[in-house]
């Protein structure tokens, strides 16, 4: 079984706050980021795919392809957005951890039946210190 992890970079901005909660009960989970003006990250997105060596192309999937999966299935839809606004998020909270949950879903829908790659994890990097990561365990 090989690993390969390609990295990409989108900026987006988002609120963290609830429709369920008061202001007050935002303010308490989600701090200064619940301001409901939004702020915006640079994130830093890896994926990284598992699977059987394909012998005759020497990989697990094309880079290229993996590429354009990424960019037209998670970039062109998250970058430079307000990710509240997003499908995705209609009844979730933006959180890294709720953005790298559809990232991993999104991506292990557009492999199946493709490919015999599988998304092993998926990493969001928010802010220098902060980190957030999915996969599978297997």
């Amino acid at each position: 079984m090989i690993r390969v992890t390609r990295r990409y970079r989108f900026p987006a901005a988002h609120v963290l706050r609830s429709d369920r909660f008061s202001d007050a009960e935002n303010l308490r989970l989600y701090g200064k980021c619940a301001n409901p003006n939004g702020h915006g990250h640079d994130y830093g997105l890896e994926i990284t795919l598992s699977g059987p060596l394909d012998p005759l192309i020497g990989s697990i999937l094309p880079i290229d392809r993996l590429d354009l999966l990424v960019r037209e299935r998670i970039l062109d839809r998250l970058s430079h957005r307000l990710l509240n606004d997003d499908p995705w998020f209609q009844d979730a909270v933006p959180t890294a951890e709720n953005i790298v949950l559809a990232v991993q879903r999104e991506l292990a829908d557009a492999l199946e039946g493709t490919s015999t790659a599988r998304v092993r994890s998926v990493r969001l990097h928010e802010t220098r210190r902060n980190a957030f990561e999915c996969g599978s365990e297997t």
